[in-house]
């Protein structure tokens, strides 16, 4: 019996692991592109004026780190940033929500020990609310002359307490992340 205990308790703690690890994956992310659109033909950008992580006219962290990642990125693909006029314009929110979820466990269905007498004949489910904070990234780049936007990165993931304290590296990963799927490259000076 304790054999079989053990087993089933090994079981058990490796599917915990497993599950809580499928959680650790980072961001989902998803991109628009618009149709036809060629993002070579381009070979600069600027970033919007007032992008949306900015409050009340005001520069937060969160603007600088995301300036920061973008740039890099862009750079990377070929992209040169100027301070204004760019052939391409670049604009990003984000945005933290509270979620909650509900989870319903039933309760035991044979007791143990002491009260093995009540069989679980009168034990109900056990209701939990689970309350986190879930944050979204978008970042839009614009035809510039068209004012149109080409490319949309989209973002969302379950935020920590340690993403909540230092968010610069998630954004880092975030946003290199959102990258992967964006579809050009600078075209030749």
């Amino acid at each position: 019996m304790m054999r079989h205990f053990t087993c089933t308790g090994l079981g058990l703690l490796a599917l915990a692991a497993l599950l809580s690890s499928g959680c650790e994956t980072g961001p989902q992310v998803r991109s628009v592109t618009e149709p036809g659109s060629n993002l070579s033909a381009y070979r600069t950008y600027s970033f919007a004026a007032q992008p949306g992580t900015n409050r009340g006219g005001n520069v937060t962290p969160l603007t600088t780190f995301f300036e920061t990642a973008i740039a890099r990125e862009m750079s990377a693909r070929g992209y040169q940033q100027v301070d204004s006029g760019g052939d391409l314009l670049v604009n990003f929110n984000a945005r933290v929500n509270e979620k909650a979820d509900i989870q319903s466990t039933p309760g035991p269905m044979y007791g143990y020990g002491y009260y093995g007498y009540r069989g679980g004949m009168y034990m109900g489910p056990e209701v939990q609310t689970v309350r986190y904070k879930v944050g979204t990234a978008n970042i839009d780049v614009v035809d510039a002359k068209r004012k149109v936007v080409v490319w949309e990165g989209i973002a969302e993931r379950e935020l920590t307490e340690d993403v909540m304290r230092n968010p610069q590296p998630a954004i880092d990963h975030t946003v290199a992340k959102m990258f992967t799927q964006f579809p050009g490259r600078a075209s030749p000076p």
